[in-house]
């Protein structure tokens, strides 16, 4: 299979070529400086471009089965918040998306993924107060931008899955996210692994077609006690 990744250098859009990758699908890594994946295994293209452009954007989704869209502003939230974000278009995800879509449906692509964040849309009324105020004060174009991307997705009539995981963590766990289609959570914690392998389980099977899925840690069982006695 035949998978594009947009936003191949970030931090879910790495993990979700890595896992691609070692399931054996051919994977096309779109990004403004996609030369910090080469030399991943696998059967892998690099292609330059830029998620705002409709025409980078188009070039690249031809011929593919479908795609992944892992695009945000990577940059400190603070001073994206008092400065504006000094590399990367502020509607970065919805204009980034809209592309996509009109790029998938002149070239005949139905499948897409898309990642997104908890507390957005369908779970907006699930999130901690804490979270809300921290989306309200620190993270509010970014997450006014991340509801248009949702909106458009819906709207496609493309086979989607939208994913919404929590917090990202850089943890190396194995095991496979909590992944809800009602919203439910089981913390406020996912590896940036396991939202990997999640993208490309949707990319490779429909399952969760036409849903948006939340995204959490599983809690980790503590070892038993190892007394004496057995």
């Amino acid at each position: 299979m035949k998978v594009l990744v947009i936003g191949a250098t970030g931090g879910s859009g790495l993990a979700v070529t890595r896992t691609l990758l070692a399931r054996g699908c051919e994977v096309t890594a779109f990004a403004r400086q996609p030369h910090a994946l080469r030399g991943l295994p696998g059967k892998l293209q690099l292609v330059a471009g830029d998620a705002t452009c409709s025409a980078d954007v188009d070039r690249a989704v031809q011929g593919h089965d479908a795609v992944v869209v892992a695009l945000g502003i990577r940059e400190n939230a603070l001073r994206v918040r008092l400065l504006g974000s000094a590399g990367t278009a502020m509607d970065v995800r919805s204009q980034g998306t809209q592309h996509v879509l009109d790029a998938m449906r002149r070239h005949g692509v139905r499948r897409l993924v898309v990642q997104s964040s908890y507390g957005v849309g369908t779970t907006r009324d699930k999130l901690p107060w804490l979270y809300r105020l921290v989306f309200a004060l620190l993270l509010k174009p970014q997450i006014a931008d991340t509801e248009r991307q949702e909106a458009i997705v819906r709207a496609s009539g493309l086979d989607w899955v939208i994913a919404q995981p929590v917090n990202l963590t850089d943890d190396a766990t194995t095991t496979p996210a909590h992944a809800s289609p009602s919203g439910e959570v089981e913390g406020m914690k996912v590896s940036r692994r396991q939202v990997g392998d999640f993208l490309a389980d949707a990319a490779l099977n429909r399952e969760h077609q036409q849903a948006c899925v939340a995204l959490s840690a599983r809690p980790q069982k503590a070892p038993a006690p190892q007394g004496a006695l057995r």
